[in-house]
């Protein structure tokens, strides 16, 4: 006869009790999180791995140009963030590298691999990109030095203010003393 206690069986099976359920449920938990932790551990080793990989090419980057921040956030999916708008993060299998940009139409797959340098190879060109877009950027806009120098607060703007005033006030007083004239 099996272990297993029927419903509705004579007094000598071993009767279940609740806590011992429950406690059973909780390690079964423990471990079920356990796994998923050391997942999530892996994903954030391999993209410590990948940023190690990138520290060559962010070594290049010239100081003043600040388009990129670089980092590797700790949320429900770990990401490696290249800017403020392009990330790595890791594949369904927690293999698979996914290099990807979020758009005004949403988000694109720039590079996907298991291979970290061909990864490490699509992060240079996107840099470059955007040194390129920058570049181009400043070229088109004039600096602040040579924009227009701002102007002077005009003195005519308050005398024509004034005298808008004062002709306002004649006028209304002109009216006022024709209406006067009307009624007698």
């Amino acid at each position: 006869m099996s272990d297993v206690p029927h419903i509705g069986s004579t007094a000598t099976a071993k009767p279940i009790r609740l806590r011992d359920a429950l406690r059973q449920a909780r390690i079964d938990a423990a471990d079920r999180t356990g796994v998923v932790v050391d997942l999530r551990d892996a994903e954030v080793a391999r993209l410590e791995i990948l940023n190690e990989q990138l520290d060559p090419l962010f070594e290049q980057i010239p100081a003043a140009v600040d388009l990129f921040d670089r980092g590797i956030s700790q949320g429900d999916t770990p990401r490696l963030w290249i800017d403020v708008v392009a990330h790595v993060a890791m594949g369904r299998d927690k293999r698979l590298y996914r290099f990807v940009q979020d758009t005004r139409s949403g988000r694109k797959v720039l590079a996907e691999s298991h291979t970290p340098a061909v990864i490490v190879q699509a992060v240079t060109d996107y840099v470059a990109r955007r040194m390129v877009e920058r570049e181009q950027a400043l070229v088109a806009t004039p600096p602040p030095e040579a924009a227009e120098p701002a102007a002077k607060p005009r003195r005519g703007r308050v005398w024509s203010f004034a005298l808008g005033f004062l002709a306002g006030v004649v006028a209304l007083f002109g009216f006022a003393l024709l209406a006067a004239l009307r009624s007698f």
